[in-house]
């Protein structure tokens, strides 16, 4: 039996059409603290402190430039999931064995971040992503 990836960190990738709404209903009422972010250009990202996770909100623009740089399209719905692991290569082929369909292969982002994109069960699209390697 091959070892599962461990799993280091969940991030929910939600994209708010109405992103001044949602980062002040999550950020200001819920009282998620905010962790420093990249956005793309044009774009804007919250990244919120949501216990041991975090709840990442990006408007279309942002998650249209992230798609674009993870997958080269949009292909993404509202809702991703993102898990950061040890090697996204390795994981990625992980769960490409178990089932998921990879949408993308690792790719090296402007973020300093090694991320892949499947589709895994529950419908759900996924990003696996990992410092790349030294």
């Amino acid at each position: 039996m091959d070892p599962v990836p461990t799993v280091h960190e969940l991030r929910l990738v939600v994209t708010a059409e109405d992103y001044e709404e949602a980062l002040h209903f999550y950020r200001d009422v819920l009282g998620l603290p905010e962790r420093p972010a990249v956005a793309g250009p044009g774009g804007r990202l919250a990244i919120l402190e949501a216990g041991r996770a975090t709840l990442e909100l990006a408007d279309p623009v942002q998650a249209a430039f992230i798609d674009e740089v993870e997958v080269g399209r949009r292909v993404a719905g509202h809702v991703r999931v993102a898990f950061r692991v040890d090697d996204s290569r390795t994981a990625t082929a992980e769960l490409a064995a178990a089932g998921a369909t990879v949408v993308a292969e690792p790719t090296g982002t402007p973020w300093g971040s090694l991320n892949a994109r499947l589709e895994g069960p529950a419908g759900l699209q996924l990003t696996l992503f990992s410092s790349p390697p030294s």
